[in-house]
């Protein structure tokens, strides 16, 4: 018979052997391999079932790499490695109220991780919780934290319809990221919602400039020279528009499919015939001129 406590040790050792191989493989890129190494009977250890997660997750089995930070949790209940990646798989599988108990679950062992409370803000976005989530973003102290803090609570500010205190906000996100494509787009959404076209052409303005091909400046544009009755203008950026999607008219997805975040302007069957009329106008007219150019 075995005595325990030496079977207690090789089982260690069979661990130890099966992570120091795991590892050399996932360096040579050899994840798949790696993970095998990973299944079989032993043993718990916390750092296979937390290596076994991170392959799976890198691998995309996000339902399985939960299962194996769930795990890891299971026999240690404070292993914020395990609760921060399982966080980050269930936010993956957009399954958002359990992903909320994570971060919580996480923030009552470590109350210092901003990165845990954005977590967790974003989450109660998501379901539709907006002043949690300004709660939330305004606990946020640290220098790392500052810029999605802030984005994240201007589109509290926007869910809330406290649209003035939002724009002030993007416009000082702005002013540390001037690059930051998706404060634009929501400033344009907003405007839009409240029917601002000043605003409206400001920001879809402004975004064109970071971003040339961006659809949602364009549709802005397209918006703002229609409710104008600027039809030449409007052609304009609706032939760029039609120029990126031929086949169809183009839709606000440059959120990410976030619809809830972001409002569309939906232009009329009649509006659009107007606007494929101007748009094939304006190209006529070119070219003609080219023609006339070369005699």
């Amino acid at each position: 018979m075995i005595p325990q406590e030496r079977f207690h040790t090789s089982a260690a050792l069979d661990n130890r052997e099966a992570i120091d191989s795991a590892l050399m493989l996932r360096a040579q890129g050899r994840r798949e391999e790696a993970l095998r190494l990973l299944y079989g009977p032993g043993e718990f250890s916390r750092d296979l079932y937390n290596l076994r997660g991170d392959l799976q997750l890198e691998l995309g089995q996000i339902q399985e790499a939960v299962g194996s930070y769930s795990t890891v949790i299971s026999f240690e209940a404070d292993n914020t490695y395990a609760y921060d990646n399982l966080s980050l798989c269930l936010r993956k599988l957009k399954h958002w109220k359990a992903a909320a108990e994570v971060f919580r679950k996480l923030l009552s062992y470590d109350s210092h991780r901003d990165q845990a409370r954005i977590g967790l803000a974003d989450c109660l976005l998501h379901l539709n919780r907006p002043e949690e989530a300004l709660a939330c973003f305004d606990m946020c102290w640290s220098e790392a934290a500052q810029v999605p803090a802030l984005f994240g609570k201007a589109v509290a500010l926007q869910l809330l319809c406290r649209f003035d205190e939002a724009e002030a906000i993007y416009e000082r996100l702005l002013e540390l990221d001037p690059k930051a494509e998706e404060a634009f787009s929501n400033l344009i959404a907003m405007g839009i919602e409240v029917f601002d076209l000043v605003r409206v052409q400001r920001y879809s303005l402004r975004l064109l400039e970071l971003c040339p091909q961006s659809k949602i400046a364009l549709q802005g544009l397209t918006v703002v020279a229609v409710e104008r009755l600027e039809y030449e203008n409007a052609g304009h950026y609706f032939a760029r528009l039609i120029a990126q999607e031929p086949d169809g008219i183009p839709s606000n997805d440059e959120s990410g499919g976030d619809k809830d975040r972001t409002t569309e302007y939906v232009l009329s069957p009649e509006v659009v015939e107007r606007l494929n009329q101007t748009r094939r106008n304006v190209f006529t007219s070119a070219a003609k001129a080219a023609g006339m150019g070369t005699r």
